[in-house]
């Protein structure tokens, strides 16, 4: 027959077991902490970077991107409308100063250009006809005038007569009143004829301007036109090297039309683009480092295109040495801005370690030991990073990511390089 147990016996019995369990699981965890501790707070030399702590000259730079240009590029366009009828130069190829690049058929222009003289010639001979209708009328009108003058002096000693004889008694007052009515008839025609020898020479004079500003308006298209087509001998202005021409044999283009670029590629410049977010701090006049492989160039901005397309800003910058065997047309390269300068700071290789902070936990190494301190970050670059607080010149500092390594304040080193 079983026999009952007490529940005295089943309470003791109950926190014993809960007793060992919580032991238990208060050394597992334990194990756990110390075996985590004593791996993470361990790092093999091979799987970290190590930087010397020095001093130097400090820039603060913005990161950029930027492509390589020909610092001068000519781009001929087509004077006139025409259509491409010849290609003397490939791209790549290298011209010199009044090489021919481009044969265009300039047929039509030119049947325009005889056509706009032949009107020239035909609106000058009519300006010289109109200058020899005015100088007939002129004279005929002066013809008139000169017999009308004798008239009226003849009318004036018909009058003088009539009075004479009228006083005399032998003649009367209607031989008076006639004579002097046809003298004044005489005077008025006279005057009505000086009238229209003065408005027939002010519309004659109106004319002739008239068609001379047409005559001259006809001459400068000419001259243009004539000039235009000089020009559709398409050659090149200066040494270069062609990089783009237009192969459309045959093809129309119109006035304005692009046909060929033309580069010199003894001097470059670096066209640059960044985020405008950075509208603000960019400026003409600002230092830029280019950087090719491990070569940097440095130049300026010194053009900054007004429009922002989609969130992007283009800048130019001139380089010191813009004749550097390094450069190349359409190159990618890096840009960085700088924004300010500090001399002889301390300073130390970027790296993965440093992740932008003002105050951030820094492992400087001793031995085989690396030691947390906080330290300040001053002025970032792709290369260096500022240092200040508890750190001197000569001491070394872990370099690279050590986010693994938030917890500890000491990290032993394995495998330290002797």
């Amino acid at each position: 027959m079983d026999t009952s147990i007490a529940d005295e016996v089943k309470i003791r019995r109950k926190r014993t077991i809960l007793g060992y369990t919580l032991v238990s699981v208060a050394l597992l965890a334990g194990c756990l902490l110390l075996f985590r501790r004593w791996f993470a707070s361990t790092v093999d030399r091979s799987a970290i970077t190590i930087a010397v702590v020095e001093k130097g000259d400090m820039e603060n730079t913005l990161t950029a991107s930027g492509e390589v240009f020909p610092e001068f590029e000519e781009t001929i366009t087509c004077p006139i409308n025409a259509s491409i009828q010849k290609i003397f130069m490939e791209e790549g190829s290298r011209v010199k100063p009044g090489e021919s690049v481009v044969l265009l058929d300039k047929s039509a222009s030119l049947a325009d250009y005889a056509k706009l003289r032949f009107q020239l010639e035909t609106k000058q001979k009519e300006i010289e006809k109109l200058r020899l209708d005015l100088s007939k009328s002129f004279y005929d009108i002066q013809s008139n005038n000169t017999i009308k003058q004798l008239s009226i002096t003849s009318f004036s000693a018909d009058v003088e007569n009539a009075k004479r004889l009228y006083a005399a008694g032998g003649g009367t007052k209607a031989d008076i009143e006639k004579a002097e009515l046809s003298l004044n008839v005489a005077q008025l025609e006279k005057q009505q004829l000086e009238n229209e020898v003065r408005n027939k020479q002010k519309t004659m004079q109106l004319e002739i301007k008239e068609a001379e500003l047409s005559a001259s308006i006809e001459e400068k298209d000419l001259g243009e036109l004539g000039r235009k087509l000089l020009l559709a001998d398409i050659t090149s202005r200066r040494g270069g090297v062609v990089t783009w021409v237009n192969k459309s044999i045959g093809a129309a283009v119109r006035e304005g039309d692009a046909l060929a670029r033309i580069a010199d590629l003894s001097s470059f410049k670096v066209r640059g683009t960044i985020t405008d977010n950075y509208l603000s701090e960019l400026h003409t006049g600002m230092a830029a480092i280019i950087r090719i492989n491990d070569v940097q160039l440095r130049g300026t901005v010194v053009n900054i295109q007004p429009s922002v397309q989609n969130g992007i800003v283009t800048f130019d910058v001139r380089l010191e040495e813009r004749e550097n065997k390094l450069l190349r047309p359409n190159l990618k390269v890096d840009v960085f801005l700088v924004t300010s300068s500090r001399p002889q700071v301390l300073r130390v290789a970027n790296g993965q370690a440093f992740r932008g902070g003002v105050t951030q936990g820094v492992f400087v190494v001793t031995g085989d030991k690396a030691q947390k301190r906080e330290l300040q970050i001053g002025m970032t670059n792709f290369d260096f990073v500022e240092l200040s607080g508890n750190i001197r010149a000569g001491e070394r500092v872990i370099t690279s990511d050590m986010s693994g390594f938030q917890q500890v304040n000491e990290v032993t080193i394995k495998n330290p390089l002797p």
